[in-house]
């Protein structure tokens, strides 16, 4: 008799579309590490799990907009805004006299940030700036599905980019940064050029439908939050993963296989 296992704990998370429209509408897309095991070589929106020091109430003193949202959103929107600065050196905050921040983030810093080794917050007291926590416009929320070995709650973010910071990778988790606009994402993943998988794809194909960054925002705050927990559907002799029709992606159906290939790409 088999056993069923139960499914695996759901851990939050949190992940950034950072947008620009000069010199064309485009987001940042990395490019993650060949020798991650999950998805590796993929282009992905910066991103990753909140940690325990996105939640600490200190943070009230170091961010804009900290009134405006609970607890729960203010630790994911902190963790959206250090993944950005881990993984691709950009930092959305402001000076005390509210200007963007301009500088340039030290890849020493972002490395011992990732590691644990540098709090975030000692890092921003240091520059003397603020998050801006109102500046992230919630995108779209992916629950991975009860199959899965690992599971996030994630939570996606829409916000132009600071225009005189220069995206970096981290050499670690990402190993490319760059601008593409939206619909060369989907012909490139079409194309087999570049592995793009479901949930950025779907995220991606959404994106598409706007013309700049400021039209992105407007429909994202416009369109009703429908959480996205993808199923797997048999039809036929296929297998398939199908989310909700009223989350905003039309009627989506992926063959199965194609989602495996995505994940064991390399």
């Amino acid at each position: 008799m088999s056993e069923t296992r139960p499914p695996a704990e759901i851990r939050p998370a949190a992940t950034v579309l950072l947008l620009r429209d000069a010199p064309a509408f485009e987001v940042l897309m990395v490019k993650r590490h060949h020798q991650i095991d999950f998805a590796s070589g993929a282009l992905v929106f910066p991103g990753g799990k909140t940690h325990a020091g996105d939640h600490d109430p200190a943070w009230a003193a170091h961010c804009r907009g900290w009134e405006q949202f609970d607890a729960e959103q203010r630790g994911l929107r902190i963790a959206a805004i250090r993944e950005a600065y881990e993984e691709a050196g950009i930092l959305m905050a402001e000076g005390l006299d509210g200007a963007d921040f301009a500088g340039v983030s030290d890849p020493v810093v972002r490395a011992a940030v990732d590691r644990g080794e540098t709090p975030f917050i000692d890092v921003i007291r240091e520059l003397g700036v603020r998050l801006r926590l109102d500046a992230l416009t919630v995108f779209s929320r992916w629950i991975t599905p009860t199959m899965m070995p690992k599971r996030f709650d994630t939570w996606f973010y829409a916000v132009a980019a600071p225009p005189d910071q220069v995206a970096a990778c981290d050499g670690r988790e990402t190993v490319d940064a760059e601008w593409i606009p939206p619909g060369e994402v989907l012909r490139l993943a079409e194309a087999g050029e570049r592995t793009v998988i479901f949930p950025t794809r779907m995220n991606v194909q959404l994106l598409a439908e706007a013309g700049s960054a400021g039209d992105c925002v407007r429909r994202a705050e416009a369109r009703p939050l429908v959480p996205v927990l993808p199923e797997v559907k048999v039809r036929g002799e296929r297998r398939f993963l199908v989310i909700p029709p009223d989350a905003g992606y039309g009627e989506v159906a992926e063959p199965m296989e194609r989602i495996a290939s995505e994940s064991r790409a390399g």
